[in-house]
């Protein structure tokens, strides 16, 4: 069986939510559905959750994040950071437990650490955030009165790479900031879990994103996971029957059985969106963007050191770029098509930057 990249485009918008929002009491489903919101830049992750979901109140995000803890901020998958279910914190966790990539001696060499040191490090960093909530200074002195000045001194240096392998081996939360000071707590403290073992965790994980970012090959999972292709592969074959071959426009791809049929019979959507930097539908499309462009090029969107612009989306397609700036009182957008849109899709842009906070004037480069 085969399918159109137009199909895929059709089945992914409204997998993720973009064919029409969702009510404001399904925001943390779709937060779900999405695995979790890119949090690189905390206002894209309010935005890509905003460009789902009506009705969300200005501060859902913050509120759900350090008043009632449904959503947890943490280190995910490559290692960038995301907002995540709370109740599925031990799933995703058991998953990131998984990483290796830490324990090379390749890693170690180039982190001017031992395998010795890291146990110590990570090990410390759980014990110091026990029942607390520290600042990254406040812990570097934690670590370094249990280890060494040496690893506290680690802790300074760089914003997350000794942070990293603590947060996979569930030892390690964001909690909430003091002033412009980001703080730390464990996963015990914040959510009440410890890290346990989840079987088939990554398994299950895979499954979750082809039912999103599918059809998908196993260079595009190990992509997304933050593994090699051949451990993609390895993950792939372990799913079964659970998940079985597609062919999009001539190249073999993997979708979920259940999917298959409903990706057949997608039919062409009609939305216009305004995704921020980082959208979760603009990372799912990173290895075959060519296919999603509706005029120019990847590197208007795949920008240098894994920078992802804003995007325009026209009927499930990568169709311009934008971008915003607030001057005075006022917001500023400007909208880069990289075709000529119809009146309706001009008139839905203008709908979409209604959207935004505050007063905006719309600047169209043709």
């Amino acid at each position: 069986m085969s399918v159109t990249w137009r199909q895929v485009a059709a089945w992914r918008t409204r997998r993720h939510a973009l064919d029409e929002r969702r009510p404001a009491d399904e925001a943390f489903t779709v937060v779900s559905r999405l695995c979790g919101l890119h949090a690189q830049l905390m206002s894209s992750a309010e935005a890509t959750l905003r460009a789902r979901v009506d009705g969300l109140a200005d501060d859902a995000v913050d509120q759900a994040l350090w008043t009632d803890r449904t959503l947890v901020k943490t280190w995910s998958m490559r290692g960038t950071l995301h907002l995540l279910p709370a109740a599925e914190y031990p799933l995703w966790q058991a998953g990131f437990a998984t990483y290796r990539h830490y324990l090379k001696p390749v890693w170690l060499r180039n982190f001017h650490l031992t395998a010795d040191e890291l146990t110590a490090l990570v090990d410390a960093v759980g014990e110091a955030l026990h029942d607390r909530v520290l600042t990254r200074a406040e812990l570097a002195d934690e670590v370094a009165a249990r280890t060494s000045p040496h690893l506290g001194e680690k802790l300074r240096e760089s914003w997350g790479a000794y942070l990293k392998p603590a947060s996979f081996q569930g030892r390690l939360l964001f909690g909430p900031g003091e002033g412009q000071f980001v703080r730390f707590t464990s996963p015990r403290t914040w959510l009440g879990v410890d890290p346990a073992a989840v079987e088939g965790a990554v398994e299950a994980i895979a499954l979750r994103f082809l039912a999103q970012q599918g059809p998908a090959t196993r260079e595009d999972f190990a992509r997304w996971w933050g593994v090699s292709p051949a451990d993609g592969g390895r993950v792939f074959k372990a799913l079964g029957e659970r998940i079985v071959p597609l062919d999009v426009e001539g190249v073999p791809h993997w979708a979920r059985a259940e999917d298959v049929e409903s990706l057949r019979e997608a039919e062409p959507v009609k939305t216009v969106r305004l995704l921020p930097a980082f959208d979760q539908y603009v990372v799912a499309a990173t290895r075959h963007a060519t296919h999603l462009l509706d005029g120019g090029i990847p590197e208007k969107v795949y920008r240098p050191q894994g920078w992802l612009s804003p995007v325009l989306m026209v009927n499930g397609m990568l169709a311009g770029v934008w971008s915003q700036e607030r001057k005075g009182g006022r917001l500023s957008v400007t909208v880069e098509p990289f075709r000529s849109l119809s009146a309706a899709a001009r008139k839905a842009v203008l709908s979409e930057v209604d959207r935004l906070p505050g007063p905006a004037e719309v600047h169209w480069v043709d």
